[in-house]
C-alpha cells in the first residue's frame, strides 16, 4: 500500500490474519463429522404407547422429538413438538390412542459419520428441527440447537462477547 504507515500495516496484517483465522473455523465446521456433534442418545417410545404417555414424556425430558419404536425395536417413527400441536392438539384426539396414530413414520437418518454441514443442509431444506443419528451402538438424536451450539462454541468471541441488545450504546463514559 502506497503511502501507508506502519501503523496502518500493521492493523492491515491483523484483519487478513483474523479473516484467515475465521476462514479456517468456517471450514472445520463444515468438515467435522456429527460425531463431533456428541449428540445424545435418543429417547424412545413403543408404537402402542398412549398419546398422552409421549407428551408428557417431552415435557419431562425437556426434549423436542422422539423416536417411535416397532416391538422388535427397530425405528418406526419421530415424534415431535410440531406433531403434538398439528396433529394432537388442532385435532383434539384422545390422547389414550397408540402414538402410531399421530408420529412422522419412516423419518430420514443420518450416520456419525455423516457431516454437520450436510445434516443443516438436511435440516433447513427438509424444514426438520430433530433427525435421529443411526448407528451400529444405537440411536441418537441431533438437533439444530445442538448444531447452533457447536458453531456458538467454536465462535465464542464472535458470538458470546455480543451486546445483550445489538443496537444499544453508552451515552455516558460509565455506561449509563
Amino acid at each position: 500500500m502506497v503511502g501507508a504507515s506502519e501503523f496502518d500495516e500493521a492493523y492491515e496484517d491483523d484483519e487478513s490474519r483474523h479473516a484467515e483465522r475465521e476462514r479456517r473455523l468456517g471450514e472445520a465446521i463444515l468438515d467435522a463429522p456429527i460425531s463431533a456433534l456428541r449428540p445424545k442418545p435418543a429417547v424412545s417410545l413403543a408404537e402402542n404407547t398412549p398419546i398422552g404417555d409421549a407428551v408428557q414424556l417431552l415435557i419431562d425430558e425437556h426434549i423436542g422429538a422422539l423416536l417411535v419404536t416397532s416391538e422388535e425395536g427397530g425405528i418406526v417413527g419421530i415424534f415431535t413438538e410440531r406433531d403434538v400441536l398439528r396433529r394432537v392438539a388442532r385435532s383434539g384426539i384422545d390422547t389414550m390412542r397408540p402414538i402410531k396414530d399421530v408420529m412422522t413414520p419412516d423419518p430420514e437418518t443420518l450416520g456419525l459419520d455423516d457431516g454437520i454441514a450436510f445434516a443443516l443442509n438436511r435440516m433447513v431444506v427438509q424444514g426438520f428441527r430433530h433427525i435421529p443419528v443411526v448407528d451400529p451402538s444405537g440411536a441418537s438424536m441431533l438437533s439444530v440447537r445442538d448444531v447452533v451450539s457447536f458453531i456458538v462454541s467454536s465462535l465464542p468471541g464472535k458470538v458470546i462477547n455480543l451486546p445483550p441488545e445489538p443496537g444499544l450504546e453508552a451515552r455516558e463514559r460509565d455506561g449509563g
